[in-house]
């Protein structure tokens, strides 16, 4: 049976909706998955998450929203559960009323980021080369700022190293504590025509829900 992707876009800085449905598709040709998204049309917006529970994977793209009450309440049982969890960009600070599922969940440390306008080089970490979720990933260029995020947690484990001028961040990094959290801090509208990127996130996803890729 497919894999039953849940995508929430609410990261209207970065046009998540739109990124989110090149990642779709992208998806849908290279994956044995079915992708649902779930919109957030303003940071006070509720919709139900109750799709949530039948999600084998939930992405995170969102972005300070107001969300709490019951359906708050589900996503946080969703990742006390122990079930995959992927974040993307702003999903470092996803939610304004818990700010802390950067530290718990993620692993994360989001302090801000460094001057934008310069181009980060995103490059393999030391020793993670053979990671499943780095198969078929060459260094490329992201776009946008650079994410503070030094230093992230002891028991993450670091896929990815972005530079821009003198600042040296991690870009993508898994965690496993209650289950498999994939994170990457990169997201901008363009990385999203990066094919390598692209690998990157099919990969990460994968991976949360402990199945392989075949890179193409």
């Amino acid at each position: 049976m497919s894999t039953r992707i849940l995508m929430l876009s609410g990261s209207f800085e970065y046009d998540s909706e739109e990124s989110l449905i090149l990642l779709r598709d992208y998806l849908h040709a290279n994956a044995d998955v079915s992708c649902e998204l779930i919109l957030f049309t303003s940071a006070e917006d509720h919709p139900s998450l109750v799709a949530v529970d039948d999600a084998d994977v939930v992405v995170v793209f969102t972005r300070r929203l107001l969300m709490q009450g019951v359906e708050l309440a589900r996503l946080q049982q969703y990742c006390r559960d122990g079930r995959p969890i992927v974040g993307l960009r702003t999903g470092s600070h996803a939610f304004a009323h818990w700010l802390e599922f950067d530290r718990d969940v993620l692993g994360g440390n989001y302090a801000g980021h460094h001057a934008s306008g310069v181009g980060t080089a995103v490059t393999v970490a030391p020793d993670a080369g053979a990671h499943p979720i780095l198969e078929g990933v060459e260094a490329f260029v992201a776009s946008g700022a650079l994410y503070r995020n030094t230093p992230i947690a002891a028991d993450t484990h670091l896929l990815l190293v972005g530079n821009a001028g003198d600042h040296h961040e991690p870009v993508a990094w898994t965690c496993e504590r209650a289950g498999r959290a994939f994170y990457t801090s990169l997201g901008h509208q363009r990385d999203f025509w990066e094919l390598d990127f692209l690998r990157l996130l099919r990969n990460g996803i994968l991976w949360s829900v402990d199945q392989s890729s075949t890179a193409r």
